[in-house]
């Protein structure tokens, strides 16, 4: 969830640019004009998106997620004069199902995932997910989860951190830095960044740090995945999502580093192929699919975006249409009123 912050204060509004806003109110604009149309917004931060459909499309319905009360509290204030149209859930959006079920919803007509860590997360540096400033090892999205980065540290085995590092921040250097973690952990344990970046600049090898960007980079993308849970929330909420979508509806997806891409790929391939045997000549109904993509590949931002938002420029953007329910019997849409 990339954007810039303008300074350690003010509004939500202030300190959120959000990113491929335009392309993004492009891509969901047909869904969103829709007579009664609900957009769940699964990863609200502080509301940069939500606030521009909201004031693009006056019937819109808002559906807010995020873990992190900080932003649900910022995005409020920012999205006042639309209370009567939002509803803003304090929760991890795996549990997308069960939030449209509390507000009586069976469908929906377009999804948006603004994945990853947010400029309040990144910015505030108690949270201890930047690297560039020393800080409590924490990177809880929400503060009141019980495992932080100093947990993950001071208690996986070396086997484990091995996997995490190799895993979520694919680094190649893994088990040397695991060893190295454990090693240091046995005289004291990790409780800020500065000892961890510095155990890792003295970890991986220079040749590597010349050309491999901040060897801390990777670790702490590893620690933040796996403090929150972040891949395996994506695989449990996507399918949910998608499900949710009425016959038109559409979804759009930001992702900001390879492991959310190659996720959001696949499953948007999966639900846009023929189900129907390559066999026969005609399409089975029911079989044909369920969707079709927005756009070729991933979309990236311009360079004038990344210019004035530097966190733009890892950015990856896919989008699809649902053109079939399957199951010809489901309806459409519903909701209570």
């Amino acid at each position: 969830m990339a954007d810039q912050r303008q300074d350690e204060g003010g509004s939500a509004r202030d300190r959120h640019v959000p990113v491929l806003l335009d392309r993004t109110l492009e891509l969901l604009g047909p869904a969103l004009s829709r007579e009664g149309a609900v957009v769940v917004d699964a990863t609200l931060g502080m509301g940069g998106h939500s606030e521009a459909m909201l004031a693009a499309y006056p019937g819109l319905t808002l559906v807010g997620l995020d873990r992190d009360p900080d932003a649900l509290r910022l995005a409020g204030e920012r999205l006042a004069p639309y209370s009567s149209r939002i509803h803003l859930v304090h929760t991890v959006y795996d549990r997308w199902a069960e939030v449209l079920a509390d507000l009586g919803l069976s469908t929906v007509d377009a999804a948006l995932f603004d994945l990853g860590v947010s400029s309040l997360q990144l910015d505030e540096t108690a949270r201890g997910f930047a690297y560039a400033h020393d800080a409590p090892l924490d990177m809880r999205m929400d503060p009141s989860s019980p495992r932080t980065a100093a947990d993950v540290l001071n208690t996986y085995s070396t086997e484990e951190l091995t996997r995490v590092l190799r895993t979520y921040g694919e680094e190649k250097f893994a088990a040397k830095i695991a060893a190295a973690i454990v090693r240091a952990r046995r005289k004291e344990p990790f409780t800020t960044s500065a000892r961890l970046v510095q155990l890792l600049y003295d970890t991986v090898p220079a040749a590597s740090r010349r050309t491999g960007g901040h060897p801390a980079k990777r670790t702490f993308q590893a620690l933040r995945i796996e403090v929150n849970a972040e891949l395996d929330v994506l695989e449990r909420a996507l399918p949910a999502a998608l499900d949710s979508l009425a016959v038109g509806g559409r979804v759009v997806v930001l992702s900001y580093h390879s492991l959310e891409d190659r996720m959001v790929k696949r499953a948007l391939a999966e639900r846009s192929k023929s189900r129907t045997p390559v066999d026969l000549p005609v399409e089975l109904p029911g079989h044909g699919p369920e969707f079709r993509l927005l756009t070729r590949g991933a979309e990236l931002a311009g360079e004038q975006e990344i210019e004035a938002n530097p966190r733009a420029a890892s950015v990856r953007l896919r989008a699809a249409e649902r053109i079939s329910r399957g199951d010809t019997s489901a309806p459409r849409r519903g909701r209570r009123r």
